[in-house]
């Protein structure tokens, strides 16, 4: 019988390891999956890369993580937020990699290295900072950036519902970058408001498929109203 739901948020991020490529859902709080990032800290992991829409904020999620010395670089579009102290003093005292990346872009690069594509050309960032030392063609008569795809070790998302084999609905706006995560790493972890039984979950309804979905682990309310 396949039933991918774990007792805690300790039990699902069991097994990853130093060093790490952790793909993170959200926009902003909303839809970041904080008890994962908060049971990730407290293993004490080091030498994570991050990729994320945003920095983090506050004192829980991948705030948590930055403020633990967990993360040794972080991929971004939105390094700095309101509430992100921990990013700012790492990043003044260069003791934090920090690669920007426009949102379309780093949502693509996930979504690219899920499909096993492994670089492809984008607009976004020709003739600026971004594109310095990156390849550029030129299609059209405009100039394209080639840009890498992003494989994750790990994601760790947040969903609305859930069933045993992992199937996951969202809610509103905290779908946002979640789906595309969930499919662009080895192994994904959802954490979730409500698990549901089998069948329980109109099929027109569901987003991301179980096939996507490694581990789930049900948090009603847990540490972010998102």
């Amino acid at each position: 019988m396949i039933d991918k739901q774990c007792k805690s948020a300790a039990e699902a991020v069991e097994g990853i390891k130093d060093g790490a490529v952790i793909l993170v859902g959200g926009f902003g709080q909303t839809g970041e999956p904080m008890d994962l990032l908060d049971a990730i800290a407290a293993r004490g992991l080091r030498d994570l890369t991050i990729v994320a829409n945003g920095g983090g904020s506050g004192e829980h999620g991948i705030g948590r993580l930055l403020a633990a010395g967990c993360v040794r670089k972080l991929v971004c579009s939105f390094p700095r937020v309101p509430g992100s102290v921990a990013f700012e003093e790492l990043y003044e005292q260069r003791a934090i990699e920090l690669e920007i990346v426009p949102q379309g872009t780093i949502a693509e690069r996930v979504r690219a290295g899920g499909a096993g594509i492994p670089a492809f050309y984008v607009p976004t960032g020709a003739g600026t900072e971004l594109a310095d030392g990156k390849e550029l063609r030129e299609f059209e008569g405009r100039t394209f950036v080639m840009e890498h795809a992003i494989k994750g070790d790990v994601a760790v998302i947040k969903a609305d519902r859930a069933d045993r084999w992992g199937n996951l609905t969202y809610r509103l706006s905290a779908r946002n970058f979640n789906p595309v995560m969930a499919m662009g790493a080895e192994l994904t972890i959802a954490q979730v408001e409500e698990c549901v039984p089998l069948g329980g979950m109109d099929p027109e309804t569901i987003i991301t498929p179980s096939i996507f979905v490694d581990r789930v682990v049900e948090i009603p309310g847990g540490v972010s109203n998102g």
